[in-house]
């Protein structure tokens, strides 16, 4: 094997593992220490301005929605999310954020941006769009390799 590829192999298993450990410690050490990464990406899914259906969570964080079910449970309990029966379809339920479902989900986002800020502050912007470039390649390939539905509208 080239030096090349133990080289990337060992970057992406540290960044993918780092990554986790980061986001798991933050959540620890911050007013959110009740939940885990899964349940703040599953209120990431969720999003702060429009209730969305079951199906449309689960659809996005590509799980079942009986899967969704038992965590949004959870997230209930711990007074994150609330469940809305819909006015034109009793059937259809709701997922809206709490006030602290909205405030957790602006401390993740805010980790996020301050995440991007830090890797591109000490590069040029040629190093910035060939990183952009890079990763995306790479995205597009996972997705097609593990067929994981490509989608047009990033939320």
């Amino acid at each position: 094997m080239s030096d090349t590829f133990s080289v990337l192999n060992e970057l992406m298993v540290d960044i993918f593992n780092d990554i986790l450990y980061i986001e798991q410690a933050a959540l620890k050490e911050g007013a959110f220490n009740d939940i885990s990464v899964t349940e703040i990406h599953t209120i990431e899914a969720i999003g702060m301005y429009e209730p969305r259906t079951m199906t449309e969570v689960a659809e996005s964080l590509s799980i079942t929605v009986g899967t969704l079910t038992i965590a949004i449970s959870n997230l209930v309990k711990k007074g994150y999310v609330e469940r809305k029966k819909s006015d034109t379809d009793r059937r259809v339920v709701k997922l809206d954020l709490t006030k602290k479902g909205k405030l957790a989900f602006r401390i993740h986002a805010r980790f996020h941006r301050n995440m991007i800020k830090e890797t591109i502050n000490t590069i040029s912007e040629e190093e910035e769009v060939v990183l952009v470039k890079a990763l995306e390649k790479l995205n597009m390939f996972f997705k097609q390799k593990y067929s994981i539905e490509v989608k047009a509208n990033k939320e």
